[in-house]
């Protein structure tokens, strides 16, 4: 005939159920995603944490110091993003400007950048110095265009980096404004132009001169539509599982959703769901209460 247990035995079993059960339950994290490099919002459909975001937004973020942009030609600093506009400022530290000249390099993108987050159509590439054999100058001279009513002669009298052009020639050498898709297919070298440099808000720029120019690039990005708004109402993370890149909301409760989050419930990123509930956690409860009730 088996005994029963005394109070202070079963009193002792419940605390050790109650401690396995808790050491099931994950770490919790209220904010599973970074939502700030320095004083930049990272919001959707950027991540900085892989699994946060957009999928085809993946590692193109880099946070050290300062938030950059990753593309195959380099780092470029973000200056700002503008979530209402979904626009993105860049800037390419060893880009030549008006007031500083720097050896040319390429800007180069991968094909869903070009896709999803290409400059802006008001983000005017500036090819100078170009040679008269250049190809914008001869079978490809339509890709050149006017720009705000500005011309070669005024960069090169205006700007102290770019009028060593002028007084090397005595004349103002050929130069090319354009766009991004000229340089997304056709390389500096190819092109023939010992420099260039970017500027944007273009069409504001009527009557401006070079020295007022804001130099950088303006990117322009798509939201997908992943039904992301509802899983943000739910009080959740937009995310997505990093080996099927599946849209997830990361939610707040002990279960990764792939819509919206139940009321209430707080997850971590990357945890399964767990079979608890707030049922079977008051009966548990309970039963603790009662024999500590025992014991007094």
């Amino acid at each position: 005939m088996q005994l029963p247990l005394s109070p202070f035995t079963t009193f002792k079993l419940l605390i050790l159920l109650l401690t396995l059960q808790l050491q099931a339950f994950p770490i919790l994290s209220i904010s599973p995603c970074k939502t700030f490099c320095g004083n930049i919002p990272i919001n959707y459909p950027f991540g900085l944490d892989d699994g946060c975001g957009a999928p085809q937004f993946r590692h193109m973020l880099n946070c050290s110091i300062d938030l950059f942009f990753q593309t195959p030609s380099g780092a470029y600093k973000v200056q700002s993003i503008d979530y209402d506009k979904n626009s993105m400022i860049i800037y390419d530290p060893s880009m030549s400007t008006c007031s500083i000249l720097q050896p040319h390099h390429d800007f180069l993108m991968t094909d869903i950048q070009s896709a999803i987050i290409p400059p802006s159509q008001d983000t005017v590439f500036a090819l100078l110095n170009c040679s008269i054999d250049s190809p914008v100058l001869n079978h490809y001279k339509y890709l050149c265009f006017n720009f705000s009513g500005h011309g070669c002669d005024q960069l090169y009298g205006s700007c102290n980096a770019f009028r060593i052009f002028h007084l090397q020639t005595n004349s103002s050498p050929p130069c090319c404004f354009t766009s991004y898709n000229t340089v997304k297919f056709i390389s500096m070298n190819i092109l023939d132009c010992t420099h260039y440099t970017t500027v944007f808000n273009t069409d504001k720029l009527q009557g401006v001169g070079p020295l007022d120019w804001v130099y950088g690039i303006k990117l322009r990005f798509s939201v997908p539509d992943t039904g992301c708004e509802s899983c943000r109402k739910s009080g959740g993370t937009c995310g997505f599982d990093t080996e099927t890149e599946g849209p997830i909301c990361l939610c707040s409760s002990f279960v990764n959703s792939t819509r919206e989050c139940a009321a209430g419930s707080i997850i971590s990123k990357g945890q399964k769901s767990y079979p608890w509930t707030n049922y079977q956690l008051f009966l548990l409860l309970g039963a603790f209460l009662h024999i500590v009730a025992r014991l007094l």
